[in-house]
């Protein structure tokens, strides 16, 4: 079947009498388009990466110097820094490690009580981002917070613990752990659910124990989708800026970065810190890749046969599910806290086990104070824009992957994808060096378009434009997998029919992969919305500010500040909650692939 003489749609190669190397003029706009792609991730995703790497290593004079790069490692503060970092990172990315493998198996290879009810309650800890859960969790284990007042009332302890170690490393952990390993979850659902089970029957049937056979056979097989949610957990959690600052843990990179920012302009020490954090997250994602990724096993094809649930006894049955219920209560402990923060008359709660009275007051300073106003209408209107641009961008890309057989699709794919591997504070800061550097910077010709830190900053287009390419992913792979199960007879009826192939998309291919976009739209939509990194770097002036960084301030506010920021997290979370059921809904089991590197 052909599009016209010359190519075959299906195949997408040269027909039978086309000039081989002739480039036909129905592949011009496809070309066209291919290039107009490997521009856009050019400017806005390859560009600000190497201007945060050249800074870490120009010189006064612009030449090439090493100073700055070996100061951070003589430095001890900076030291101290990054082995905070790495040890955050670590410890968080072994925490969800033990929590989110027991679970998947559970969820994958057992029937147990509730248990459709904890494949949905799992993802609750992705609703709320953790700097805000931080607040929550401050509350609850601070040395006169919640659990310290019980265990005084019942005489257990004279005087508060500190279950949030010194300076906050552990809290910081456990805080990212618990928000994060969803994404863990999901990645090795997804890669139980393909394994063929006669695997694990032909090793039963050697005599093979229940732990050798998850050792020697599903444990080697897993190993990519293990490695996927690794890598992103690890580098999520080796970048995040907000945990650490609500803490006040200052000496760890993600925060020294955040306070050298003003010193850009002048210093190179910033772009140095900078780039030894993205070379190290470069240097952790190979060391993976070589440990879990490496060595994986493969099977001839994926399972055509999915193993059904084992039914577990009426006792094994409860302790699993009590053990999948304990874990996610842990997991909402950061979310009840907020939502008690937020239900409490300001600075009212102190001391006590529960929050002495209750008020919704919150709530309507949350939409009604100035700050709060004007930065839920600055993130609606930037995580519009930053969805609709990825709407559009995932489309054509998803399109070319899928649909062509073009040269460079696999590039466009494999940058759409970039985002999730590198961390999102290297890419905020390098969109502020693109900011000091022409045609944006100082007497260039666009001047002040997009400016952050000037005298009057217009940070609006590098918000939606980081916004954008982080959350793009999402997008390209919720699009992909719509259409990889779409056929693309359909298509090639239409133009037959002599539609042009604009036309066959949006009236034919659009609507059936519909769904797709929604889920990826949405997700887009609500993780731009309550975007950390991006937003605490990028905004400087509070007209600008977003949620997240009005969450920050108002939490640094004495008096009804954290209440009011607790109000705007339960909003936030409430969004996201209603976002990724709906995505859920939508994408089923592949919606671990969005969360895949």
């Amino acid at each position: 079947m052909q599009d016209r003489p010359g190519r075959s749609i299906r195949s997408g190669q040269p027909a039978r009498g086309a000039r081989r190397g002739a480039l036909r003029p129905r592949q011009f706009p496809a070309f066209a388009l291919l290039g107009l792609i490997l521009a856009f991730f050019a400017v806005f995703l390859l560009y600000p990466i190497w201007l945060t790497l050249r800074g870490g290593f120009e010189a006064r004079d612009g030449g090439f110097t090493l100073f700055h790069l070996l100061e951070v490692f003589r430095d001890p503060l900076s030291r101290r820094g990054l082995v905070n970092a790495v040890g955050v990172a670590v410890c968080t990315t072994a925490l969800s490690i033990v929590l989110a493998l027991p679970l998947a198996v559970l969820q994958a290879r057992f029937e147990f009580p509730f248990r459709r009810t904890v494949g949905a309650l799992v993802l609750v800890p992705l609703i709320l981002p953790p700097f805000v859960g931080a607040i929550g969790l401050h509350q609850l284990l601070g040395r006169t917070g919640a659990l310290n007042s019980l265990l005084m009332s019942l005489g257990l302890v004279d005087e508060g613990i500190d279950f949030l170690g010194t300076g906050g490393f552990f809290a910081i952990v456990i805080v990212e752990a618990l928000h994060l390993y969803p994404i863990l979850y999901l990645n090795l659902v997804a890669a139980l659910a393909n394994l063929d089970p006669a695997l694990d029957e032909a090793g039963e049937s050697m005599g093979a124990s229940a732990w050798r056979r998850f050792r020697d056979i599903t444990l080697p097989l897993i190993r990519p989708g293990l490695f996927a949610g690794s890598t992103i957990v690890f580098i999520w959690s080796f970048t995040e800026l907000g945990t650490p600052l609500i803490f006040d843990f200052q000496e760890i990179t993600p925060v020294q970065i955040f306070n050298g920012l003003k010193e850009m302009a002048t210093s190179r020490q910033p772009y140095a810190l900078t780039a030894v954090m993205l070379a190290s997250s470069v240097l952790f994602y190979v060391l993976g890749r070589l440990a879990l990724g490496g060595r994986a096993y493969a099977m001839y094809a994926k399972a055509s046969i999915h193993a059904q649930p084992i039914p577990l006894g009426r006792i094994r049955g409860m302790l699993a599910a009590a053990a999948c219920l304990t874990v996610i209560g842990l997991a909402v402990l950061p979310h009840l806290g907020v939502i008690l923060v937020s239900l409490t008359p300001s600075s009212a709660w102190h001391g006590t086990i529960l929050p002495p009275a209750l008020t919704l007051g919150n709530f309507d300073q949350a939409l009604g104070h100035p700050l709060a106003v004007g930065s839920i209408r600055n993130s609606l209107i930037y995580a519009s824009l930053a969805m609709g641009i990825d709407l559009v961008l995932g489309v054509l890309i998803g399109y070319l992957v899928v649909r062509t057989r073009l040269p460079g699709r696999s590039l466009i794919d494999a940058l759409s994808m970039l985002p999730l591997a590198v961390p999102g504070l290297v890419m905020a800061f390098g969109y502020v060096a693109m900011s000091l550097r022409w045609p944006l910077g100082p007497g260039g010709p666009l001047e002040g378009t997009m400016d952050v830190l000037g005298a009057d900053p217009n940070p609006l287009p590098l918000l939606v434009i980081a916004y954008a390419v982080r959350r793009l992913p999402y997008v390209v792979r919720s699009t992909i997998a719509g259409l990889e199960q779409t056929s693309g007879e359909l298509e090639e009826a239409a133009l037959n029919m002599g539609a042009g192939r604009t036309r066959a998309v949006v009236t034919i291919i659009l609507p059936l992969i519909a769904a797709n976009l929604i889920a990826g739209g949405l997700l887009a939509f609500s993780f731009a919305m309550l975007e950390v990194s991006d937003s605490l770097i990028l905004a400087q002036r509070e007209r600008d500010f977003p949620i997240t960084k009005a969450i920050y301030v108002l939490f640094d506010r004495l008096g009804d500040g954290p209440a009011i920021a607790s109000a705007m997290g339960v909003w936030g979370m409430l969004l996201l909650a209603v976002t990724l059921i709906g995505a859920s809904a939508m994408m089923g089991k592949k919606m671990g692939a969005i969360f895949r590197v």
